[in-house]
């Protein structure tokens, strides 16, 4: 009742045409899905995996760089934490996921931290 006859026949053309046409239009949010994988979701994983292999391979001695921008270094690994050493005597207890990055020892000083 509410239908023009050129709706309702283009309506029916589109069901006769099957498969086809629902593939053609679902084709393209299946390539959006693939490119939000390959450039969002796998990097990510990637980055996860690298980060707890480095928590993995932690061990007294290394110096270390925390997400707060701290640096210290290790004093003591546990299970799901490690004893942290910041100044001279202080030593705090981290959560091994809030360590960014473990640096290599000997690492240079910045440059301008030069002494007068």
């Amino acid at each position: 009742m509410f239908a023009t006859p050129a709706y309702a026949q283009a309506a029916g053309g589109a069901a006769a045409a099957g498969p086809q046409a629902m593939l053609i239009q679902f084709l393209p949010l299946i390539a959006l899905v693939a490119l939000f994988y390959f450039l969002m979701i796998r990097p990510q994983q990637k980055r996860m995996k690298q980060h707890q292999q480095m928590l993995g391979a932690l061990k007294r001695g290394d110096t270390v760089v925390l997400s707060s921008g701290m640096i210290g270094k290790i004093v003591r690994v546990e299970d799901k934490e490690v004893g942290v050493e910041v100044a001279t005597g202080v030593t705090v207890k981290v959560v091994k996921s809030m360590i960014a990055d473990v640096r290599a020892k000997g690492e240079p000083a910045a440059a301008n931290d030069a002494k007068a």
